[in-house]
């Protein structure tokens, strides 16, 4: 029996780069079809994931959405074996809950690699919202919670947590969300397919690397970027 046919991850052979898409997918979301765009984006970043032979066997993705609840939708897999489900926009915006469970699950695959022996790069968590958290206030306990989770897991290297607002999104919100050093970044309008273009390309070059080194990631600002810095 082969190393591969004892575990349940794929390519164990290879360093892993875990990834959640903590995703958004409140009521709102249907206004000028971000919800579509949020889709095909979807499909987008597995399509361009599979085209790279390095990034296909060493990211694993998970998606986490927050709306009428908060659901794991897909829990870590290969790309090979993720099928973009479609997603529904509709409820609120459980942001705190969201963050939690993704940071849940993730130490949750952090042990299954350590248990198979399988090595891994700082995973990242990449939150996509157009609105603010409702489970939470600023100072309430939940916020608290959180804001301590974030910050001191990015401290303590745990993983990358990147913010992407769109629209009428509380980036002020947000940006005490973030970590410091990497405030919350703008989504232009109708740039989904480059961010997540963006995405698969970072993911691809971090995959290429050796687990530990420093990666220069492409400017989202740049000419042809699908950010804006916001004005907070």
């Amino acid at each position: 029996m082969t190393l591969e046919e004892m575990v349940e991850i794929a390519y164990p052979q290879q360093p892993h780069c875990p990834t959640i898409l903590l995703l958004d997918i409140s009521g709102s979301m249907t206004i000028s079809e971000k919800i579509v765009q949020l889709n095909e984006g979807i499909k987008t970043f597995k399509e361009e994931i599979e085209s790279d032979e390095l990034a296909r066997k060493r990211v694993d993705l998970a998606v986490v959405t927050f709306g009428q609840k908060v659901e794991v939708v897909q829990d870590f897999t290969s790309i090979d074996d993720f099928e973009p489900k479609e997603l529904v926009a509709d409820g609120l915006t459980p942001m705190g809950e969201a963050i939690k469970k993704s940071i849940e699950i993730l130490e949750n695959r952090k042990e299954c690699y350590k248990t198979e022996g399988i090595d891994y790069y700082r995973p990242w968590i990449f939150m996509i919202t157009d609105g603010e958290p409702t489970d939470m206030r600023e100072g309430d306990p939940m916020w608290e919670e959180v804001i301590s989770m974030v910050h001191q897991g990015e401290k303590d290297g745990k993983f990358l947590f990147f913010a992407v607002g769109m629209d009428s999104a509380d980036l002020e919100t947000l940006k005490k969300i973030s970590p410091q050093g990497r405030a919350p970044i703008k989504l232009k309008e109708n740039h989904f397919n480059e961010m997540f273009l963006w995405l698969s390309r970072s993911q691809a070059k971090v995959s290429a690397s050796n687990v530990g080194d420093q990666v220069v990631l492409e400017d989202p600002f740049g000419l042809n970027g699908w950010g804006e810095i916001p004005t907070i």
